[in-house]
């Protein structure tokens, strides 16, 4: 992990070893966090790292439906859905399971087709519906006082519940997350409700890298934008102590209660990084984004050319924005010119961070699975070294927690 400060290296790496060993439940020692559980009959079960903070997780999700927007990404559905999982700290978990990290249809729909996105994933041999949270389904929200509120959105192709590890960690440690779903961008989407033009699980529609098409692109992020933003409306409804939920379905109690949407705040992986950034230049309602390795710039037209800036790049931020690298990122050089734009531009409130060892999918759930399928023999060294980068996930997983804790409790501090 790289610091622009020598002497502040040395005393994060210290603390990171000193927590890793509490990552993964029921065992101790970082080689154990790297073995999966025992093989079930249709495939091993996997497991998350648990978050280190004081607070119980609750866990809920919203079936959000915007009405002035038609489906962008497939013209048959008359009107933009959302799906999205609220992760808080909960008042009491008595009674109320562990919330599996994949609902059914959607883990039968990974399992099949979850490959499109990240080829070296195993074909077989993973029971993706057994993987247990460390959220609890519908537990009551801890509202003695309100929290401020984050906003996941996932990398392109990839659905919001790779980035649950991740919205535990915060949840636990006092801040509401809200992992968003960017239907026909996600891998996969199950819905709670029929709608003309789609099955219950929507599958994605992409089938090549969005960034070698410039008009796809283009329409990704701005759709992903359009659903952050109408996120915020919906959250807005639910803090005023109505239910947004577009089936009705029953809150958790005093979850409104808990947000502070006063002090609102974004964080996104890759092309989720690329719209939370552009989101808060956009939405003066968040106050502090950070990018983990997203693009600022808009595809460019031709292999090889430079694709145009987006607003933030061009002008800068007036609100604090943490940009979170890799130094195994294939397209490291692609991603200076706009990172670079954005730093010069932003007056000192732009900074930028670098983990070492790792890639790309570090910033997810699979900086913790894959090394279990790589321990398994579901998956080479070398794809788990393009994937996530080689440092162990004892070290990984806390060091991306470091930086987005240390970021948002500067700016966005619970109370």
């Amino acid at each position: 992990m790289l610091h622009r400060h020598t002497g502040r290296r040395t005393v994060i790496t210290s603390t990171l070893a000193a927590t890793a060993g509490a990552l993964f439940a029921g065992g101790a020692a970082a080689p154990a966090a790297a073995r999966p559980r025992t093989a079930a009959a249709d495939g091993i079960t996997l497991r998350l790292p648990a978050p280190t903070g004081p607070y119980r997780i609750g866990v809920t999700h919203l079936y959000l439906a915007d009405r002035s927007r038609r489906d962008p990404l497939e013209p048959g559905i008359p009107v933009r859905e959302v799906m999205a999982s609220v992760f808080y700290p909960a008042r009491t978990v008595r009674g109320c399971p562990l919330a599996p990290q994949m609902s059914a249809g959607a883990a039968a729909d990974f399992g099949a087709d979850g490959r499109r996105g990240h080829p070296a994933l195993p074909a077989a041999g993973v029971n993706w519906a057994a993987t247990l949270t460390h959220a609890h389904t519908g537990a009551p929200a801890d509202a003695a006082r309100r929290r401020p509120v984050l906003l996941y959105s996932p990398g392109g192709g990839d659905p919001r519940t790779m980035g649950t590890s991740l919205a535990c960690e915060l949840a636990g440690h006092g801040w509401v997350v809200v992992t968003v779903d960017h239907p026909g961008d996600a891998a996969e989407v199950e819905f709670p409700v029929a709608m003309t033009g789609r099955d219950i699980v929507r599958p994605t529609v992409l089938r090549y890298d969005p960034r070698t098409d410039p008009g796809l692109f283009r329409t990704l992020i701005d759709t992903r934008i359009a659903d952050l933003r109408f996120v915020l409306d919906q959250l807005e409804v639910l803090a005023a102590g109505r239910n947004p939920d577009a089936a009705g379905r029953p809150l958790p109690e005093h979850l409104g209660r808990a947000l502070d949407l006063r002090r609102a705040g974004a964080y996104g992986h890759s092309a989720g990084g690329t719209a939370v950034t552009q989101a808060l230049y956009d939405d003066r309602r968040l106050a502090a984004a950070a990018d983990l390795e997203g693009y600022l710039d808009r595809a460019p037209k031709a292999p090889g050319g430079e694709g145009e800036l987006y607003p933030v790049a061009r002008h800068g931020t007036d609100r604090p924005l943490l940009l979170l690298g890799t130094d195994g990122f294939e397209d490291r050089k692609g991603l200076e010119r706009s990172w670079s734009a954005v730093l010069a531009r932003s007056g000192g409130r732009a900074c930028r961070r670098q983990l070492g060892r790792a890639a790309h999918g570090v910033f997810t759930d699979y900086a913790a699975l894959v090394p279990q399928l790589q321990a398994a023999g579901l998956m080479t060294a070398a794809d788990r070294v393009r994937m996530v980068g080689a440092a162990d996930p004892a070290v990984s997983v806390p060091a991306v927690r470091h930086h987005l804790r240390s970021f948002f409790a500067r700016h966005l501090p619970v109370r």
